[in-house]
């Protein structure tokens, strides 16, 4: 395989990490004016430095040929006071997210890229994930799932347990913390292992 293609294959990759994050600070900012957001951070592989792995894609597979990880989604942790208004959260994520699209930002993620994990403030207690449907219930499969939709727009994943390194990446990653203000953008942190970027 040319050297060429390897290249293209893995700015790509660096790319769309760059794209994630700069979706994350859109984000982050429709959710400072929540007073119930406490905190939000980037968790998952948007978080920390891409690693170089044999990918999925069948052509550098065959031939193992590593790649940058390949960032899937946007995680976030968000710690919220309270969730009576988690529908309305969900829509200014994804209002702010149509915005950037709409102003040529580079930002061409949409709602349901991004997977919220909700946490209780001062305990990290697992609350539940933000929805993306566009109501609840919705009348979906996942719908049905034991407490999922209590409260409304909180879903709840059969059999899902937390890694005890979920929130790891907070301790560096942290985007927003009230009282505090906005302690970084996303785009400053390291985008790769290999000390180049």
């Amino acid at each position: 395989m040319r050297r060429a293609k390897i290249e293209l294959e893995n700015r790509h990759l660096l790319d769309r990490q760059r794209e994630f994050r700069m979706a994350a600070d859109v984000v982050t900012a429709a959710w400072m004016a929540f007073p119930e957001v406490a905190a939000v951070a980037v968790i998952g592989s948007v978080a920390r430095p891409l690693w170089k792995e044999v990918p999925r894609f069948r052509e550098f597979r065959r031939q193992g040929i590593e790649l940058w990880h390949e960032c899937g989604d946007l995680d976030l942790a968000v710690w919220i006071n309270s969730q009576d208004r988690l529908g309305e959260l969900r829509r200014a994520r994804d209002l702010a997210l149509r915005r950037a699209h709409e102003a040529e930002t580079g930002v061409y993620i949409v709602g349901h890229q991004v997977d919220t994990f909700l946490f209780e403030p001062g305990s990290d207690l697992y609350l539940g994930r933000l929805c993306s449907f566009s109501q609840c219930p919705k009348g979906k499969p996942e719908c049905r799932t034991a407490g999922c939709g209590a409260p409304p727009f909180n879903q709840r994943i059969p059999d899902f347990v937390p890694h005890a390194d979920l929130l790891t990446p907070a301790s560096y990653a942290t985007l927003y913390q009230r009282g505090v203000g906005r302690l970084r953008s996303a785009l400053d942190l390291r985008a790769t292992g290999d000390g180049g970027g």
